[in-house]
């Protein structure tokens, strides 16, 4: 029988990456003459890619900034934030268990995020999660970003034949995996402007350690 395709959203969901955004986007903010963003805001403003997070941060310090604003922070953001990517950012409890305890079971697993791709990767490997997701995709991997099918599908062939789930925090990840035609559970604890109960989910948990077996509920499993 073919293992279930657990695939999973990062920032809120897997690692509490806030301090660390927050560091940099204030970061961006002081060079540019802007006063900071609060930790409470920030959380309201991740999950739909960095270049949003700089356009929202901007707007709710001073003006809007242009497109062609955005596109010279994001290239200064994203080289701060490297540098400081894991420094106070960890996963949630449960987390590492949980991966650990669907990892022995053989259970397939990839992560699908808006974050960008480079920092991604640095954080899993950081903080020593890269070992079990077979598949990750980050903004800029494909042209196009979740909520788009396209990103679901692709990161689910590469992972193999089972059925899947999204596991995610916000309506975001709501609307992925609708579109894709797949069950989604979210965590209560992650970025996202409205309470987790209120997004539609096929599944609200209480904790991470739940997602197992809500997933395997889901899946008729």
């Amino acid at each position: 029988m073919t293992k279930p395709v657990f695939i999973f959203d990062l920032d809120g969901t897997l690692v509490d990456t806030a301090p660390d955004l927050l560091q940099s986007i204030n970061w961006l903010l002081e060079r540019e003459l802007r006063p900071p963003v609060a930790e409470d805001q920030l959380r309201r403003l991740v999950g739909r890619g960095a270049k949003n997070l700089i356009s929202e941060a901007f707007l709710v310090t001073g003006d809007p900034i242009s497109p062609f604003e955005i596109e010279m922070l994001y290239r200064a953001f994203l080289q701060n934030y490297a540098s400081h990517v894991a420094d106070k950012s960890l996963p949630y409890p449960g987390v590492m268990a949980t991966l650990t305890a669907l990892k022995a079971e053989g259970f397939a697993m990839g992560v699908l995020t808006n974050k960008p791709h480079g920092p991604t990767t640095l954080l899993l490997d950081a903080l020593g999660l890269s070992p079990f997701f077979g598949a990750v995709y980050g903004q800029g991997k494909r042209t196009y970003m979740k909520p788009d099918p396209r990103l679901f599908a692709e990161i689910k062939d590469e992972l193999g034949s089972g059925p899947a789930l999204m596991v995610g925090d916000s309506i975001t990840d709501v609307e992925t995996a609708r579109a894709a035609g797949v069950p989604v559970i979210l965590v209560p604890y992650g970025y996202t402007q409205q309470p987790a109960a209120s997004l539609g989910a096929d599944a609200v948990v209480a904790d991470f350690s739940e997602v197992p077996a809500a997933g395997r509920q889901l899946l008729g499993l």
